[in-house]
């Protein structure tokens, strides 16, 4: 695979780290970003690499694109819109998406692309630590209802990250990453119920994080994207993660199965949105409880020598 051009379509906080994954390792990446600064960034890096046009044609010459966008609706733009990739791509290309996209939405995407003689591969990613993702600590989650194209493709999930994961037909891995995603979810608002609870009540929030992370509260936020309160800088926007709990919701009703938690964590996400500016990180959710509960969470400030 090495010797092929593989295309990479997305170079954002996730996307870059992850191409510059394969680059370093020596394949050759076509890349391509919304932002051109990004490519010209990208390719200044990585000399043996170049950036695509942006002719829908650019990508005709790899075997595998990389997709790694905002949603599924951007992913099926790219390669089924009116400047879309896919029918300039050669038959038997295989395309991996590695955003956060609906499994149904992937299903159907593949369906189409599959009349085109193109295999879809879902190929979503979590981490176990913040920023695991920057050296090759990636988690892949992979679906694919070829055998074959996902023989071909392996050898590339696992240049690119530390975990892989099959987890069944094409969609199975945005299911599992959406479910991963949701299970996150209730450990944030868990969170930010005890952060606000325990200051009302006298407790200091950072000492409650230092609790937690040698109890049995540990969780992700508490060890990385949250354990220094209000630094807001864990790289995923809240808008995305409030998709993703729309994912979850479609995802947990489409199982027939009953619970509220999907609908309350929602609401309660959507409405801290509406408190931040277009762009936030993640975490400052926490604002939206700091005004239900009319407190304002104090960091404390520690001497890290």
């Amino acid at each position: 695979m090495e010797q092929q051009n593989i295309g990479y379509i997305g170079l954002g906080n996730a996307g870059f780290p992850m191409a510059a994954c394969l680059a370093k390792k020596g394949y050759r990446l076509v890349v391509r970003d919304a932002d051109p600064a990004k490519g010209i960034m990208f390719e200044g890096d990585y000399p043996h690499c170049r950036v695509a046009t942006s002719a829908p044609e650019s990508f005709s010459e790899c075997a595998v694109v990389i997709t790694m966008l905002p949603n599924g609706k951007v992913v099926r733009d790219v390669l089924l819109g009116e400047h879309g990739i896919a029918g300039h791509l050669k038959p038997g290309s295989i395309v991996i998406d590695t955003s956060s996209s609906s499994p149904f939405d992937t299903k159907e995407l593949g369906a189409e692309l599959k009349k085109l003689s193109i295999d879809l591969v879902d190929s979503p990613i979590t981490q176990e630590k913040l920023h695991a993702i920057d050296d090759g600590g990636a988690t892949l989650m992979v679906g694919s209802d070829s055998p074959q194209a996902l023989e071909k493709v392996m050898p590339i999930l696992k240049d690119m990250s530390k975990h892989v994961f099959p987890m069944g037909g094409l969609g199975a891995g945005h299911m599992m990453k959406t479910l991963n995603n949701y299970v996150s979810v209730g450990s944030i608002i868990a969170l930010c119920d005890a952060l606000v609870a325990g200051q009302k009540l006298g407790l200091d929030p950072q000492t409650m994080i230092d609790v937690m992370n040698v109890g049995t509260g540990v969780n992700f936020s508490t060890m990385y994207s949250m354990k220094n309160l209000k630094s807001y800088d864990t790289g995923y926007q809240l808008e995305l993660l409030v998709k993703d709990v729309k994912i979850a919701k479609e995802v947990v009703e489409s199982s027939g199965f009953q619970s509220d938690l999907p609908a309350l964590a929602l609401k309660y996400l959507e409405d801290s949105l509406k408190l931040v500016i277009k762009g936030a990180d993640h975490s400052e959710c926490l604002k939206s409880w700091e005004e239900r509960a009319g407190v304002e969470i104090r960091k404390t400030e520690r001497d890290e020598t």
